[in-house]
């Protein structure tokens, strides 16, 4: 919720003071208002040309009140304060998030009438308006509205705009508060099904690693007695051996680290707008990070130019509070664009042979980033999900087809478990896919019509 603004004068904005402020008032005079103006002034040459006595007064009546409008709206003072209530801040795409706006008349005297507007990015929907009534003094008006988009981003919503205007018509002024706020629309993810790809996870997997703790698993190896320790642990047959009294190491596991990848070449994808490939992977990286995290894993998220987000090591893992690091993650690649790199090489030495599990949505790969993408895997399991964007053009023709079999061998040879991605694909699917058993791969995609339906299990 923004702070509250406030002003003296016309508006919130303050009081226009001066000869300059009456002058740009009448910038504020309605189509109405010139028309009254234009035909006074007409009417008061005719009058002068024709000797006609009475069309002079009606000449003067007509120029005199749009001036005067302006003249006595100028003079109004009125001291209100506005506040802006966003509720959520951060939504997925296609939700809606609600706003709701209040005015305070904090002076002693009534406001008139009032044109209240938000300004709001085009892709959340048209502007709102709304007309308030006279507002006594100490009282209140709260109106609200809905914003929603299809598009990911950060959208500032503001500043509002209050828009002052006469009972006849003849004179609007605007001002404006300077507080606004910025709704976070973040990718849609999806959930996906408890499965390990690869078998990590949790207490498998090469990305596991173990620490002394106080208390945990027992480790095969003892260490001596000190003071304190309790006389359950006791290791009886290496202190036999020993001769000496030894206890069993208590150890516990670390959490699995997982690193999602994110191809962002802008060579790499073709199209834009929601229904773009490029946006499949953005909800697709989001979907298994958030998945991750969920798993306890700890996710470090990684692009294409090696730079890591969230965080100085990338890592987004929160021991204690998962969904502030799901947050994290999202609102980080609510932002992600398309980077102007041509090579995976920098991801390559960002992984520089990790422990872990690695998750890498990639876009369209040539023999030279195939052969860069297979390096990768590090001595932990390894999932591509490749999107090829002669597949997302439309039915691929069989060179292509066997362009892009031959790119998901050779990756497959490296150890990946690789797994094409096309229009209409279901993420959820590919996922089951990924942690499936079995030596069959899945055949690649025949265009819309068939898009993501695996031929068999990698």
């Amino acid at each position: 919720m923004t702070g509250p603004g406030d002003g003296t004068g016309p508006g919130p904005g303050g009081r226009a003071g001066g000869g300059s402020g009456l002058w740009a008032a009448l910038g504020g005079l309605t189509t109405r208002g010139r028309s009254f103006l234009a035909a006074g002034i007409a009417a008061t040459v005719c009058s002068y040309v024709l000797g006609q006595a009475d069309l002079l007064r009606v000449g003067l009546l007509l120029a005199v009140l749009p001036l005067l409008c302006v003249v006595v709206l100028h003079r109004t003072h009125h001291r209100v304060t506005g506040s802006r209530r966003l509720t959520p801040a951060r939504i997925p795409v296609t939700a809606d998030a609600r706003v709701q706006l209040r005015i305070d008349n904090v002076s002693r005297l009534p406001t008139s009438l009032l044109m209240l507007q938000d300004r709001v990015p085009y892709v959340l929907g048209p502007r709102p308006r709304f007309v308030l009534d006279r507002i006594e003094p100490g009282g209140r008006r709260e109106v609200s509205y809905r914003v929603r988009s299809d598009l990911r981003g950060r959208y500032p919503l503001g500043p509002l705009q209050l828009r002052l205007t006469d009972p006849f018509g003849m004179c609007e002024l605007t001002r404006g508060f300077s507080a606004y706020d910025t709704l976070t629309v973040v990718p849609h993810t999806e959930p996906l099904p408890p499965v390990r790809p690869g078998g990590a996870g949790p207490g498998h997997g090469d990305g596991l690693r173990r620490s002394p703790a106080l208390a945990g698993e027992d480790d095969v190896i003892p260490r001596g007695y000190r003071h304190g320790d309790d006389l359950r642990r006791v290791h009886w047959r290496s202190t036999a051996r020993l001769g000496e009294l030894m206890v069993r190491r208590e150890e516990q596991p670390r959490r699995a680290r997982c690193t999602v990848l994110l191809d962002t070449r802008r060579t790499a994808y073709e199209g834009a707008g929601p229904g773009a490939p490029f946006e499949w992977a953005v909800s697709g990286a989001a979907s298994v990070a958030v998945h991750l995290l969920e798993q306890g894993f700890s996710v470090r998220l990684l692009t294409d130019t090696g730079s890591a987000a969230p965080g100085p090591d990338g890592r987004a893992a929160s021991p204690h509070h998962p969904a502030e690091a799901a947050g994290l993650v999202l609102e980080t690649l609510a932002e992600v664009e398309h980077s102007e790199g041509t090579c995976l090489s920098p991801a390559l030495a960002a992984l520089h042979g990790g422990e872990g599990l690695l998750v890498a949505f990639l876009g369209g790969l040539d023999e030279e980033q195939t052969g860069l993408a297979a390096r990768m895997r590090g001595r932990g399991a390894a999932v591509a999900f490749v999107l090829d964007p002669a597949a997302w053009r439309g039915a691929p023709g069989p060179r292509a087809r066997a362009a892009a079999e031959q790119r998901l061998q050779v990756l497959r040879e490296a150890g990946w478990t690789a797994l094409p991605a096309g229009p209409g694909v279901s993420l959820p699917e590919l996922w089951q896919l990924a942690g499936g058993p079995g030596p069959a791969a899945p055949a690649p995609f025949s265009g819309p019509s068939g898009a993501g339906t695996a031929g068999g299990r990698p």
